[in-house]
Order: structure tokens, then C-alpha cells, then sequence
């Protein structure tokens, strides 16, 4: 499909999504640029907060697919910061709206980081004003796609809220979140991480790199979507994890719910989730390249394929000192030096890939995936009540 006519993706309602899983390796470099502009900025605002407070609790928040960016990061921020110093977690702001005097404390300083591709989402304005409420010394770090959303509006004047806007072809016009959510959680990934200049440029050279092969192998994606399938289950360990709930909504949501899905990560997926595999399931495994983490994603790869219940499984992997000996997409890049929470980046293409041409498969419209209206580019519905 990334080679089809503008008239041939239109008579299948695919052009504006095809687009956008397509421009991401340049979105990507684009949003390392704003970050760099950005840079000491950064470094000197967290900084500050650093020195007021002993400790400081950060909260990573979005609704939907932006609540997967926190999820995503979370693993690899937590192990490259000093705990005791720096909290994180990752909350959506789904549950800080209903449940905020359980994550919201008084006395505890706290910075929250606001994920939003547009912007408006109820929960994340409403999330905004309880934090303002609830936190004497409150922070705000705002990662948008929208200039003209409301969390970005909400900045000006605010010498407590640090903006940071991904680049404008990011804000996806399209039902689902794509460059969105790949330049969210690498700009959100540059900024809590501790790397050299030399080590960010390798890092989003090569994740681009590995991103246009995506697009260059599609035959190969398109090969095991002309399988026979209605299920498709997604793992993976630690950031991967995090992944592996971005990768199944997709799928859901491209597909209008006519394709079953799940994720896990690669150990919890025995505790009864994988009950959920029958003859007409797709099993990818997002493979760590952690030389110990990958020890368990290779062997439920090895589990699945000994089971010999699902239709397909398949490694999504780099090479390591230890690989999966079935059926993998294995990059072809030299990347065994790139963390797992930025392998991320061009792992999603590969999912998002198997869900645009999902769609096209069930006879969907991938720009339009709910013409029924019941699910919304921006949610509708939402009660929002006084605390």
C-alpha cells in the first residue's frame, strides 16, 4: 500500500493513514531537531525543580494511545534516573479524572506530563485543572501535536508549564494515532534520558534508518496478513510491554473490532491470557534486546511454536546473542547498542502496518474506521464533575 496511487488508496478510504505511518522515519528527525531547539530549556527547567524539592513525583498522562506513550517510556526513564530522587509512574489521565485522591497528593511536589495529540480530550484538561487544585507545588510538562489545542493554549503565561510541540505533520488527521504517538515518546524519551549529543544522533539516525525498511518490506507484512486469521495477540517485556498495548489497539481500532486482540508482556501472557489463542491467531513478539529480557520473549516464541495452536507467530527483533530459530522480522540494521524503549519506534511501524492492512483486509476504511460514529478522533460524551 506505501506504493499505491493517491486514487487507488482513496477508493479504499487509506489515503491520509497510509501517509502518516509512511513520513514517520522523517517526522522522527524532525522532532529531534524541535528537541535540540529545546534542549537546554529542558534541562534547565527540570533542573530547577530539582533543586526546590528533595523529591519529586513525575506523572506521564494521556488518554488512550497517549497514555500508551507513558507506558512505553516508563521502564527505560525508571532505570536511567535516580529514584530517589525522581518518582515516576504512569497514570492515564482516564484514572486521574475519576480517581484523583489517589494518585494527586497535596504535599508531594509533583510535575505532570501531559501526552495529547490534539490537545482537547476532556480527561486531559480536566486532569490539568484537578492537579491545580489538589498539588501546592505543581509542574507541568506539555508534549502536544496541537499548537492550537487547549493544553497549549493553557501554557501562556504559565512560567510552570514547559511546551513542547512535536512537529505540525504529527498531528495526525487521520482516526488513528501514528507520528503522533512515535514523536511523543521519542521527544519524552531525549528529555528524561541522559544520553551525549553523539548518542541521541546515533539513536534517532538508526531508529529512522529501521523505520524506511518497514515501508521497503511491506510485501513481507502483507505475506502473513493474507493468512487466514481473526485474532491477534501482541508481547513483549518492560517497554515492550508498554508497546505491545499500542501495537493490539491499533489493530482494534483499524479494524472496527472485527479482528479479536490482546496483549501481555512474554511472562504474564502463561497466567490465562493465553487461553485466548486458537487456529485463527496471529502471535507477535516484540523481542527485547536486553541479552537477559530477551531470554524470556524467545522462550514463549518457543512455547507458542511448540503449542502449534496459533496460525502464525512471528519474532519482531533485532539480531542478538541469542535469537528465535522460527519465523521473525529481524531488522537488518546493526542496532544490538539501541534500548528497548527506542526500538520501539520502528517496531510500531511494523504494527501499525499489520493494522492498516488489516483493515483493508475486513473491507474497513482505515481514515474513517468507525462510520458509525461510536468512536471519535477527539472523545464526545464526557461528563466532567466538580471535585
Amino acid at each position: 500500500m506505501y506504493n499505491f496511487s493517491e486514487d487507488k488508496l482513496k477508493s479504499i478510504g487509506a489515503t491520509i493513514t497510509t501517509a502518516e505511518i509512511k513520513q514517520q522515519p522523517d517526522l522522527w528527525k524532525e522532532a529531534y531537531t524541535s528537541y535540540l531547539d529545546k534542549k537546554e530549556s529542558i534541562r534547565n527547567y527540570l533542573s530547577e525543580i530539582g533543586k526546590k524539592h528533595e523529591r519529586i513525583r513525575v506523572i506521564f498522562t494521556g488518554a488512550g494511545t497517549s497514555a500508551y506513550v507513558g507506558d512505553t517510556i516508563l521502564a527505560h526513564i525508571k532505570e536511567k534516573n535516580d529514584e530517589s530522587k525522581w518518582d515516576f509512574l504512569s497514570i492515564p489521565t482516564t484514572t486521574l479524572v475519576s480517581n484523583p485522591y489517589q494518585f494527586l497528593k497535596q504535599d508531594i511536589p509533583t510535575i505532570l506530563v501531559s501526552f495529547a495529540r490534539s490537545g482537547n480530550s476532556p480527561e486531559s484538561v480536566a486532569s490539568v485543572e484537578l492537579a491545580k487544585k489538589i498539588v501546592s507545588d505543581f509542574y507541568q510538562i506539555t508534549i502536544t501535536c496541537a499548537p492550537d489545542g487547549k493544553l497549549a493554549k493553557s501554557v501562556v503565561g504559565d512560567d510552570k508549564n514547559l511546551l513542547l510541540l512535536m512537529p505540525e505533520k504529527s498531528n495526525d488527521q487521520g482516526f488513528a494515532m501514528t507520528g503522533s504517538y512515535s514523536c511523543m515518546t521519542l521527544t519524552a524519551l531525549l528529555a528524561f534520558d541522559h544520553l551525549t549529543d553523539e548518542e541521541e544522533k546515533h539513536l534517532v539516525n538508526m531508529i529512522s534508518d529501521m523505520g524506511e525498511s518497514v515501508i521497503e518490506r511491506e510485501e513481507e507484512i502483507q505475506r502473513v496478513i493474507d493468512l487466514q486469521f481473526d485474532r491477534i495477540i501482541y508481547l513483549g517485556s518492560g517497554s515492550l510491554e508498554g508497546l505491545s498495548r499500542e501495537a493490539q489497539l491499533k489493530v482494534l481500532e483499524l479494524t472496527a473490532g472485527k479482528t479479536a486482540t490482546n496483549s501481555d508482556s512474554s511472562l504474564g501472557f502463561r497466567h490465562g491470557p493465553k487461553s485466548f489463542v486458537n487456529e485463527n491467531t496471529l502471535a507477535f513478539v516484540f523481542v527485547s534486546n536486553n541479552n537477559y529480557t530477551r531470554k524470556y520473549d524467545i522462550d514463549m516464541l518457543n512455547e507458542l511454536k511448540q503449542d502449534g495452536t496459533a496460525r502464525h507467530i512471528c519474532a519482531i527483533s533485532v539480531e542478538g546473542e541469542e535469537n528465535y530459530s522460527g519465523d521473525a522480522f529481524t531488522f537488518d540494521q546493526k542496532a544490538e547498542d539501541v534500548p528497548d524503549a527506542y526500538l520501539a519506534l520502528p517496531y510500531v511501524m511494523f504494527a501499525q502496518t499489520v493494522s492498516l492492512l488489516s483493515s483493508v483486509k475486513v473491507g474497513n476504511t482505515p481514515d474513517t474506521p468507525s462510520p458509525t460514529g461510536t468512536v471519535n478522533r477527539v472523545v464526545k460524551g464526557v461528563t466532567i464533575y466538580p471535585y
